[in-house]
């Protein structure tokens, strides 16, 4: 393996450098992105379930990229990219206007975006229903998939992964003074209204490029954020960096057992965190409640 990586002569080294390392590359992006997505989302929408489809910004991505694939005739992941960021923005943007703009509150925030993530999931339906080429074009997009990796495609999400990381964890702080109540934040010198106006753009810049990227892959962005608060607690300052460390470590073993257990095929990673996500979910729920009574 490590000849492939380093000796140009290697009879493995183009299967290495064109397939396996951007795959894993993108991976461990993809992942960094939805994690602290997650918890984002979790502390902007005190939500417990909050996830990337909460505010319905995977939707917006899916929708824009359903629409660029049906009348535009887009077919690369690279191409994706694009469309899936300016799905993702302006949906971000909708729901803030329609939650209040810098008045909004959480729980406005959370019913627009999941009124307008299930509208744009169903105009998502029909398209690929009405059109067989789009269907098979996004068919293995929609369930969340590494396998099409390409290294331009990593270089492309790489810029807004990294922005949306230095931008989220810039938040942390202030986010913490918000969890406590408006009133309480605006006492400790913290804007509220622009705190979540930042947040969403985080959020949009994390969860567009990795839904480009990979497709709406599930699970990742809300289980993650509940492992590790029993290590680091709810302060987002140790939260979000460590959802940046653990999420990949999710996303790639995830993507490792589909290889394995659909051989010699494979089975997409967002069937394998679903399938495995909903297992662990569970079970840290029975352990709640466990521990609850």
């Amino acid at each position: 393996m490590w000849h492939g990586l380093v000796d140009p002569d290697s009879p493995v080294y183009t299967v290495v450098h064109q397939l396996r390392l951007p795959r894993t590359l993108l991976g461990l992006l993809a992942g960094a992105a939805l994690g602290p997505a997650g918890a984002l989302m979790q502390a902007l929408t005190r939500n417990p379930l909050g996830d990337p489809g909460v505010l319905g910004i995977n939707a917006g991505a899916s929708a824009a990229v359903a629409t660029a694939t049906a009348f535009l005739g887009v077919a690369t992941f690279s191409a994706f990219v694009w469309f899936a960021l300016i799905g993702a923005a302006a949906v971000a943007v909708l729901i803030y206007a329609v939650g209040g703009g810098r008045s909004a509150t959480p729980v406005r925030l959370a019913l627009a975006g999941a009124g307008l993530n299930a509208a744009l999931y169903s105009y998502v339906t029909a398209l690929m229903l009405l059109d067989n080429a789009s269907l098979d074009r996004l068919r293995f997009w929609t369930v969340g998939t590494l396998a099409d990796a390409d290294p331009a495609t990593v270089l492309k999400v790489l810029p807004f992964v990294v922005t949306g990381l230095v931008l989220a964890i810039a938040l942390a702080r202030p986010l913490n003074a918000v969890a406590l109540g408006d009133d309480v934040a605006r006492a400790l010198g913290s804007r509220p209204g622009l705190i979540r106006a930042g947040s969403i753009v985080a959020i949009t810049l994390l969860c567009g490029s990795a839904t480009a990227a990979c497709g709406p892959i599930v699970f990742v962005g809300l289980l993650v954020p509940h492992l590790l608060r029993r290590l680091t607690g709810t302060d987002l300052r140790w939260l979000l960096p460590y959802c940046a460390l653990l999420a990949p470590v999710l996303l790639l073993g995830a993507d490792v057992l589909g290889r394995v257990l659909g051989s010699p095929g494979e089975l997409q990673a967002g069937v394998v965190t679903a399938a495995l996500g909903g297992l662990l979910f569970l079970n840290l729920v029975h352990r709640g409640k466990a521990s609850a009574s």
